[in-house]
């Protein structure tokens, strides 16, 4: 059983099957998995992408002044941190929003030891906002925060059950791994993360699950040491 994990999760994955936003069965079903872990005593730490509502890179394509862009979707990524923290509370789970960017009321600034004494007393506690700098994805914020907590490993829960050897959704003769080391991953130039965000974990020897967070029971199921996903071996 790990003690203490962090969480990347994907904006995307909140759409659904809606083409934009949140929606509201697929936010319970993160919830309710994550209320389950916790009552089993893990500490936990998330990250969440804000792709469904907002992507600083495409606005950047689309015209709009790159750090502009970007600041837009770390506002993206706090909507949806207070969501699940809504979603969560709902269940009666205890749970605390810290910002990489000041916005108190909305939550309180981030720093590490805030953030361990919450998991003392018993929070999930959601990391909105990125790394609060431009030019940085949520990957990387969910790489940095990781390390920065402690965590015991990191899963990044998509809607993929793995990594494969090509994308799945495009490539049906695609094999999947069991386990993969970083160095083959930068090898074979597989995109599961950016490189900011593989080099941050693989200097700082930050292992990394990839599993299927849509399929619900999953993330206790991985949590419990079920291969049904894809292990990242520094």
């Amino acid at each position: 059983m790990y003690k203490r994990i962090l969480l990347k999760l994907s904006g995307e994955s909140l759409m659904g099957k809606q083409g934009y936003g949140i929606d509201a069965d697929r936010l319970a079903s993160y919830a309710r998995q994550i209320k389950a872990i916790a009552d089993k005593g893990v500490e936990i730490g998330i990250v969440i992408g804000g792709g469904n509502i907002f992507r600083g890179l495409s606005g950047a394509q689309q015209g709009f002044d790159r750090v502009k862009g970007d600041q837009m979707g770390m506002l993206a990524t706090v909507i949806n941190s207070l969501a699940l923290s809504s979603a969560l509370e709902e269940l009666g789970q205890k749970v605390r929003v810290l910002t990489s960017l000041r916005m108190e009321p909305i939550g309180d600034y981030y720093n590490k030891p805030k953030a361990l004494r919450l998991f003392e007393k018993g929070n999930v506690v959601i990391i909105a906002g990125g790394t609060g700098n431009p030019y940085f994805t949520t990957d990387t914020a969910s790489a940095l925060r990781a390390i920065e907590i402690e965590a015991d490993i990191m899963f990044k829960g998509t809607r993929v059950d793995g990594i494969y050897t090509a994308d799945p959704e495009k490539d049906p003769m695609a094999k999947k791994y069991s386990e993969i080391t970083y160095d083959e991953i930068l090898a074979k130039g597989l995109k599961i993360m950016d490189l900011t965000a593989i080099t941050m974990c693989r200097e700082n020897k930050m292992p990394i699950y990839v599993f299927d967070m849509d399929t619900e029971g999953n993330l206790l199921k991985v949590i419990n040491g079920d291969a049904i996903g894809t292990l990242v071996k520094p």
